[in-house]
């Protein structure tokens, strides 16, 4: 490659592990097994961390999003005759870019160096969900320092944002609700605690009167749960969709994609409900990384580091290698032609075979490659994602904030919840007088998710001709002068791709369309099992048990005592 800068070869040339890519999955397994003392080589194509977890400036994100299907060069011929090349190619995860600049001032290095953007948003932690417990156990809590969001709303149509009742103080200082109501929501609340308190105390006679959710109502679709809880709609999309983050419509149940059982609900009120207060300088239940996600990735690359992982950035491999004989894999072909060998390979989701690669192999070789053969996606969903940088603020007064739009919420056919995530300067993601508008809703097609976005945009900001594109339609609404401008946006649809586990070879997750990153730290769990043969990970390192945090600047820095 031409612009692949002069690196000298690398030293060692075998390891027992290497990673392509430094997403979110993939470093926390790099922290992971090198603190078990395995030796790990973590490589990325690209000249930043993170991935498809990065937080880039917006010229790097407009690079990235419509250069990312660019496959490395074709390798040199191998003249190794004990290993077998397979030459691999790089598959974009993303479709329908549609990027728009409306103040060409934006693009001005005064306020480009100052914005962090991130490629997966929205996504947020909540205070004690497992990422936080994996990174107070790893030490990576060291690396990166987390604010609160602020505020939680659900939206509709007309423009109102409604807060979300999520605790005593807030349900009582709430004025869109009745008294009724509130004494409903909060009695629902009382319900749930007692079952969580009864369901987390021991087996004793003094427990035998403890209220629980029965073994039946558990195993009931959610929504149902709070209907014979006898809570109003109102208040059940706001439990729904405002707390427990559901995606699909759960008062259809034939076109639901995920109905939620009563259990995975209570599951998540118990994580709303366990966050909030978990750390007394963190506001409620969320918090944001300062400077953007792609600080996830990097606090665990330099945990990683430490521990004796060795990183090499703007690093493409453009073939792997095969044993001639047994079809078992070997190594990997580095774009400056030297050969690495491993034990274990794992790989960027982006990851799959050249055009050519299987028509000349043999059953054992096209086993070994199974995980890089693309699968199908026409039944998958996909996520919608967005991003506007605004002038202004969706809310007044509001800086940090989460806005879930239920569905039905903004148009009839809207099946699925779009969540909005605003970020201001506080978090070191833009200039003073502007935030960042972060938008999602996963999607059957490109056509579908982009019109529920800019169903949502065109709902919170004011709409504006972009200078940098052809005629395009907005919708106007009432009272457009109360609202944000635009500055410029993005909008993109990116596939979803699961780990795939192979024998040597694996690869590993792409973002999710989850809010949190639970899943996908389960996911990294799971590549760890599969790879080390182990069920803990960072069991030398700190007991998440007993978490603090330290105010610097307004900020939470996470520490275990």
């Amino acid at each position: 490659m031409s612009d692949l800068p002069p690196y000298p070869p690398l030293d060692p040339t075998t390891y027992d592990l290497i990673i392509v890519g430094t997403g979110v999955p993939s470093s926390i397994l790099a922290a992971a097994a090198s603190s078990s003392g395995t030796s790990v080589l973590h490589l990325d194509p690209n000249p930043f961390y993170g991935s498809h977890f990065a937080s880039l400036s917006l010229p790097d994100l407009t690079s990235f999003l419509r250069s990312n299907s660019l496959s490395p060069p074709p390798p040199p011929p191998s003249d190794n005759p004990d290993f077998l090349s397979v030459d691999l190619a790089t598959r974009s995860l993303y479709s329908s870019v549609e990027i728009a600049t409306f103040d060409s001032s934006i693009l001005d290095e005064r306020h480009s160096r100052k914005l962090n953007v991130d490629l997966c948003g929205p996504r947020v932690l909540f205070c004690a969900d497992e990422s936080i417990n994996l990174m107070l156990r790893s030490g990576s809590n060291n690396y990166v320092e987390f604010k609160s969001v602020d505020a939680s709303f659900v939206g509709d149509s007309s423009g109102e944002l409604r807060s979300v009742p999520d605790s005593r103080g807030a349900i009582f200082k709430d004025r869109s609700l009745a008294l009724a109501e509130k004494n409903q929501l909060m009695k629902f609340f009382k319900l749930v605690q007692a079952h969580l308190a009864a369901a987390a105390a021991s087996s004793t006679e003094s427990d035998e009167g403890a209220v629980k959710i029965t073994e039946e109502d558990m195993e009931t679709p959610f929504v149902e749960f709070l209907a014979k809880m006898l809570l109003p709609p109102k208040i059940k999309w706001i439990i729904l969709y405002g707390i427990a983050m559901v995606d699909y419509d759960q008062d259809n149940v034939e076109a639901c994609g995920d109905l939620l059982k009563t259990r995975e609900g209570i599951a998540r009120l118990a994580l709303y409900i366990t966050s909030i207060g978990r750390f007394s300088n963190a506001v409620g239940a969320l918090i944001y990384p300062i400077y953007g996600q792609g600080e996830l990735p990097q606090a665990f690359c330099r945990r990683a580091a430490v521990k004796g992982c060795i990183y090499v950035l703007r690093m493409p491999i453009t073939a792997l290698l095969l044993d001639k004989e047994t079809g078992g894999y070997k190594g990997v072909r580095l774009a400056t032609g030297q050969e690495i060998f491993s034990q274990k390979l794992i790989l960027d989701p982006c990851i799959t075979l050249g055009s050519e690669s299987m028509s000349s192999l043999t059953d054992q070789q096209k086993e070994t490659l199974r995980v890089l053969v693309p699968k199908s996606i026409s039944s998958e969903a996909k996520i919608a994602r967005g991003i506007c940088i605004i002038r202004g603020s969706v809310k007044a007064g509001i800086s940090n904030a989460l806005v879930v739009y239920p569905p039905k919420s903004l148009f009839p056919e809207q099946l699925v919840a779009i969540r909005v995530l605003q970020l201001g300067s506080g978090l070191a993601v833009c200039p003073a007088d502007m935030h960042v508008l972060y938008f999602s809703t996963v999607c059957d097609n490109d056509d579908q998710g982009k019109a529920a976005l800019l169903s949502a945009m065109s709902t919170l900001i004011r709409p504006q001709v972009p200078e940098n594109s052809e005629s395009e339609s907005v919708v106007e609404n009432d009272n457009v002068e109360a609202k944000p401008v635009v500055l410029w946006r993005a909008l993109y649809v990116q596939e979803l791709v699961k780990g795939e586990f192979g024998g040597s070879i694996s690869s590993a997750s792409s973002p999710d369309g989850n809010l949190n990153y639970n899943e996908l730290v389960e996911s990294a769990v799971k590549l760890y099992e599969h790879v080390m043969g182990s069920e803990e990970l960072f069991k030398e390192e700190t007991s998440p048990d007993n978490a603090t945090e330290e105010e610097n600047d307004g900020g939470v820095e996470i520490e275990a005592m």
